[in-house]
């Protein structure tokens, strides 16, 4: 299997200085600072990479999960919210909040759920974030 990358560079102090992140890919460069992280100041920052990091594995578990129980999804969209707040000295990241939409023909509600489920347990980014809640809402779209 292959290693994935991605790098960042921080220039400066915490609140006074700046970072960059790029993926291995190329595909995606970014800013990011304190103002980014912790206000509402315009760039990205490391938990809504985060949050698409396990948006994007969630949909894939899932479609997969799916697809081995001879379902076949037209879509799967999910939302994943990612709280950081101050605990103690420092800053956590508290929950993530898994939303998700999926057009998936032919299944009843209780078999997607726990399909969902198995998902949100299963998928590789989840696991590597087992330590923090994960909730999940998921909703089938007829």
């Amino acid at each position: 299997m292959p290693v994935r990358d991605a790098q960042a560079t921080w220039e400066g102090g915490l609140k006074d200085g700046k970072g960059s992140v790029k993926l291995g890919s190329g595909l995606f460069q970014g800013s990011y600072s304190f103002g980014t992280r912790f206000e509402n100041s315009p760039g990205t920052n490391p938990e809504e990479l985060l949050g698409a990091a396990h948006a994007a594995c969630f949909s894939m578990a899932l479609s997969a999960g799916l697809g081995k129980n001879g379902f076949s999804p037209k879509s799967v969209h999910t939302v994943a919210k990612v709280t950081v707040e101050k605990v103690g000295e420092g800053f956590k990241i508290t929950s993530i909040k898994l939303t998700c939409d999926a057009q998936v023909p032919n299944i009843d509600d209780k078999t997607f759920q726990q399909h969902a489920e198995g998902a949100k347990k299963g998928c590789p980014v989840s696991q590597a974030l087992a330590a923090t809640p994960i909730e999940l809402k998921a909703t089938l779209v007829k």
